[in-house]
């Protein structure tokens, strides 16, 4: 059993196919196929089951992508740490960021470490809260920015930010100039949203069903100029930070009369020692951040 048929072994099992699987790894897909098949017969044990149109891990395939996965992280993590000089003159940095905070809050701390360290590579990968949990457990990313409400158990956790989620409307609505604006009143209206997984969303969907309503969405996606854009014209509102629309004169943000307060933080995987370069980015973050406000 070596590393390479281990990688083999997890591609196939992620992505439910030989074929998929060596079209992902830029190699011949007899080779694939191959490296499974030795590797069945090096543990005497059946790994996948072979369907028509796709393969599944058997129960032994299972236990073995359990700790492959482990395995490989590993081997990264040795890899990354030997590179890495005492000074930060190599390496590498891979951060999962949902597009609110990686448009309007993180571009600059972003700059500010690439300015810094020149020689360390940073992978922004944009996804949802949800998303960048899997990743990370994964290995995909090292970290990444999540709601922490309730912080999950498995994951070591730092807050940066609590910010408050505001109901966005254009300038000329007729509760653009109140105070507060109801649940009642924001579930009337038509609703721009967030697909699901992303922290806009769940807030939303979390909401609802607390005061017992369906939802109105006449839009979903993600491109936040879009959204943006369909409020300002007056085809829906929706809820965002208030950072993304503070420099928007054609729209308004009204906080909620019950206030919703996000704790959004770095996370990572618990008791996963960060690389150098990681730990740096993390100490910057934390080192931006701004005063926690009051619920």
């Amino acid at each position: 059993m070596d590393i390479r048929s281990l990688r083999y072994f997890l591609m196939v099992a992620d992505q439910g196919g030989f074929t998929a699987a060596a079209e992902q790894l830029h190699i011949a897909q007899p080779a694939v196929s191959m490296a499974i098949r030795k590797l069945e017969q090096t543990l005497d044990l059946p790994l996948f089951n072979r369907h028509e149109r796709r393969v599944t891990l058997t129960d032994e395939g299972e236990v073995l992508a359990r700790h492959a996965r482990l395995i490989l992280q590993a081997v990264a993590d040795a890899e990354r740490e030997v590179r890495e000089l005492h000074a930060l003159e190599r390496g590498e940095v891979r951060i999962g960021i949902p597009s609110m905070l990686g448009s309007y809050y993180f571009p600059p701390i972003l700059m500010a470490f690439r300015h810094r360290y020149p020689g360390v590579r940073l992978e922004v990968i944009e996804a949802g809260t949800r998303k960048i949990q899997t990743m990370i457990h994964r290995g995909d990313i090292d970290m990444g920015v999540i709601v922490t409400d309730t912080p999950p158990t498995d994951l070591e956790t730092h807050r940066f930010l609590q910010d408050q989620m505001m109901a966005i409307l254009p300038a000329d609505h007729a509760l653009a100039k109140a105070d507060t604006i109801s649940y009642d009143a924001f579930f009337a209206e038509e609703l721009v949203l967030f697909k699901e997984g992303y922290f806009h969303r769940e807030v939303i969907d979390r909401i609802s069903e607390e005061v017992g309503v369906t939802p109105n969405i006449g839009f979903e996606t993600n491109l936040i100029p879009l959204i943006k854009q369909i409020v300002a014209h007056d085809y829906g509102i929706t809820t965002l930070l208030k950072m993304v629309v503070a420099d928007d004169p054609a729209l308004v943000a009204v906080p909620f009369t019950v206030p919703v307060w996000l704790d959004l933080s770095l996370a990572w995987r618990k008791g996963h020692r960060l690389s150098r370069a990681n730990q740096t980015f993390v100490d910057l973050v934390l080192e931006q951040a701004p005063a926690s406000h009051s619920r």
